[in-house]
């Protein structure tokens, strides 16, 4: 990805994603206009629409960030494919093909006898959406989990936010294997507040989601030990791909089934959330192209603290309801004191966004 030209605005990389709302909205109003035949319905439609797309949008900015910090680390050629197909399957795949995909293994039918559910009968499908969301709360949360640990738990890092924490678990990091036992540790806790049949599916589908995080990784080190004899294009990118498809999975898993609180009609949760995730890909280019991650050191750390509360919030949901509102504000509060605490260490250092980029990259290095 080539640099952003230097006179291009903050509101300039959201171009695509206010045609897209604009688009959406009126698609969303037109599809109650139709579905009821009465202003009211369309009023109602698409009030929702813009309510999913301002939660999706809140509840991902730690996504966008997570997003650009891998993102940096690839091809343009790669950064490209994600920002095009990885959008695409973000918004069709996660926000319809995975409800239905949902809706078909756990009342066994298949994706069209899924889809014509969605659209006749919406409380039934919502009412299987519900019923899926233990097994769903505990794959995404485990992965989150994973994600969020693997930042800390590493030795090489060395700019801390929180310090008495971050050192702690960077000294740790020295023991092989000690994300994946706390993991299993909460796992095994959680697993055994609930009963029966959930305790089991709530512990195979955390099992799962480890499994999936550790593949991916295996992975990701094999193409990046493979990269000599890998085109220059290519290096490193598909692994680098598929980890950020399954990490956006992750992350959609809560807004998904939340979204049925609003609303029991498929599409128009697919029109709010797929609005919403056209913001993340615009903050996402943005964060990449302005390399805002350089010029504020603690803002990759607000956004993946965001992820670990978000992974135990998915955890304490199969217990109880939490609003989906809290989730959202939550992550969005750690990353605004993050960017708050980088802005007061930039001044303290008297450091430009150029001199706190050459402090990042010193860090890295």
């Amino acid at each position: 990805m080539t640099p952003a030209p230097a006179s291009r605005s903050v509101l300039g990389y959201f171009g695509w994603a206010f045609a897209v709302t604009i688009g959406g909205l009126a698609l969303g109003a037109l599809l109650g206009w139709n579905t009821t035949g009465t202003f009211g319905g369309l009023a109602t439609a698409f009030f929702i629409c813009a309510v999913l797309a301002v939660l999706e949008i809140s509840l991902s900015f730690d996504n966008a960030i997570v997003n650009a910090n891998k993102l940096k680390e690839m091809t343009p050629v790669w950064q490209h494919r994600f920002l095009t197909w990885g959008i695409i399957i973000a918004v069709f795949g996660m926000r319809i093909v995975f409800p239905l995909m949902i809706v078909a293994v756990a009342a066994w039918i298949n994706p069209w006898e899924a889809l014509k559910l969605a659209a006749a009968e919406p409380e039934q499908y919502a009412q299987i959406m519900r019923a899926a969301h233990l097994p769903i709360a505990a794959f995404g949360g485990t992965f989150l989990m994973m994600v969020g640990l693997t930042y800390f738990f590493n030795q090489e890092k060395d700019v801390h936010w929180i310090g008495f924490i971050e050192k702690r678990m960077a000294h740790f990091a020295t023991v092989k294997g000690v994300e994946i036992a706390f993991v299993l540790i909460l796992v095994l806790v959680f697993s055994s507040l609930l009963d029966g049949d959930d305790s089991t599916t709530f512990l195979h589908a955390s099992i799962y989601g480890l499994l999936t995080f550790l593949l991916v990784e295996v992975l990701a080190g094999f193409l990046d030990a493979s990269q000599k004899t890998m085109s220059a294009a290519a290096k490193g990118g598909f692994g680098a791909f598929l980890y950020l498809e399954i990490l956006d999975a992750s992350f959609s898993f809560d807004g998904v089934i939340g979204a049925f609180a609003l609303t029991q009609n498929l599409f128009i949760i697919a029109i709010g959330l797929g609005i919403g995730a056209m913001y993340v890909r615009s903050m996402t280019i943005m964060l990449v192209e302005k390399g805002t991650l350089a010029h504020y050191r603690y803002l990759e750390h607000g956004a993946f603290y965001a992820i670990l509360i978000l992974s135990m919030i998915m955890y304490v949901q199969t217990l109880m309801h939490i609003p989906e509102v809290i989730t959202g504000l939550g992550g969005a509060a750690l990353i605004g004191i993050s960017l708050w605490s980088s802005i007061r260490y930039n001044r303290r250092n008297n450091l430009a966004p150029a001199s706190a980029n050459d402090e990042h990259d010193r860090a890295e290095a």
